[in-house]
């Protein structure tokens, strides 16, 4: 698993410029971000990784999901944005 994965991002380019997101998958070069509401979790925004701003913090539910290789819910995704951007 990439060590990246269930990670808040913040967009730093681009027309998305400071939109929160959750990294859903990553390779060596980009990321793949899910907000839940515009970029869904079966159709991730990629970004490559320069143009993201890693936030090294997790929600305890994405976690959980990612470690139990549950399928993570556009839902799911809303509510630790929401939770985190209330938590600043």
């Amino acid at each position: 698993m990439n060590k990246y994965i269930g990670c808040f991002a913040t967009s730093l380019a681009g027309h998305d410029h400071n939109n929160v997101y959750i990294i859903v998958d990553a390779d060596d070069e980009y990321v793949y971000l899910a907000d839940g509401k515009l970029k869904k979790v079966d159709n991730p925004k990629k970004k490559k990784l320069k143009h993201v701003q890693l936030i090294k913090r997790t929600d305890d539910t994405i976690t959980g999901r990612i470690n139990d290789n549950a399928a993570l819910t556009n839902e799911d995704i809303k509510y630790a944005i929401k939770k985190y951007i209330a938590d600043m």
